[in-house]
């Protein structure tokens, strides 16, 4: 009997000690041993979907718990530091609103924000056919074409004068359709370099001009030689000389000597003024 107590105290241990090494097995480490979590910040994102050269106003913008080793670069940490900065590109909801997207405080809003500094923006007047059937919208790249008319020292001619030049607005709207819809605008709005905003000017006071849509992809430069009224006909026949004043006797016949070969020999007879030719 004394026996059986001592196996089943045994066993008990056994249980016990076993049960207690499962127990500190299954127990998950303490926060302490994998490490401190590291400490995020708060993000001012964008509350909506806002377009480019909108005013950023407070409820425009709210923050949000941000990772610290997913911070993104140039963010902002209070709504104070963006509220009445101009946005420079379209921006999404939940977008970070970081500084290369937003324009100086002082800079304002609207289209003057989107001009970058040493560009010019150029408005020229349009109609469906120059507007590429409205398919020319902010954000598009064109060339432009110049037509100039006949003048005294010259004659009508066209010539790829612009290439590669970027639409900022159409009509009022500085933001592209999200649709992709064309929109019909009596004005187009270029952004150009300074020397060419002159060509762009003097080819709309001049003559006009015509945009010719391009894949915004594609920034190769091509270089044509233009194109006149005369080339576009082809080569016109020279002018015929005019006929020689006859003096006295009258002058000789150009020879046709093949043509007197396949009939026989021709002798030409001048009575006074007057010639005739007999063919033997």
């Amino acid at each position: 009997m004394k026996r059986l107590w001592v196996v089943l105290g045994m066993a008990l241990a056994s249980g016990g000690g076993a049960a207690y090494l499962a127990a500190g097995y299954l127990e998950p480490a303490p926060a302490s041993a994998a490490g401190p979590e590291p400490r995020g910040d708060r993000v001012a994102v964008a509350a909506r979907d806002l377009p480019a050269g909108s005013v950023l106003s407070p409820a425009d913008v709210r923050l949000v718990a941000w990772p610290a080793d997913a911070l993104p670069a140039g963010y902002a940490r209070s709504v104070a530091e963006v509220v009445g900065r101009g946005v420079v590109a379209p921006l999404r909801t939940n977008e970070p609103l970081m500084a290369g997207k937003l324009a100086r405080r002082e800079a304002g809003g609207g289209l003057p924000i989107l001009i970058p500094e040493g560009m010019r923006a150029v408005s020229v007047r349009v109609d469906e056919v120059i507007g590429v059937a409205g398919f020319v919208t902010p954000g598009t790249r064109v060339d432009v074409l110049a037509t100039l008319p006949a003048g005294q020292d010259r004659t009508a001619g066209t010539r790829l004068v612009l290439q590669n030049v970027q639409v900022l607005a159409a009509g009022q709207s500085i933001a592209r359709d999200n649709d992709g819809k064309p929109q019909t605008a009596a004005v187009i709005t270029l952004l150009v370099l300074p020397d060419q905003a002159e060509i762009l000017a003097l080819s709309s006071a001049e003559g006009r001009i015509q945009l010719a849509l391009r894949n915004t992809l594609d920034g190769s430069q091509v270089s044509t030689g233009g194109i006149r009224t005369t080339g576009l006909l082809g080569p016109t026949a020279p002018a015929p000389a005019p006929p020689a004043v006859r003096t006295g006797r009258p002058a000789r016949a150009p020879s046709t000597a093949p043509d007197r070969a396949r009939a026989g020999r021709s002798v030409e007879i001048f009575r006074g003024s007057d010639r005739s030719v007999t063919t033997f």
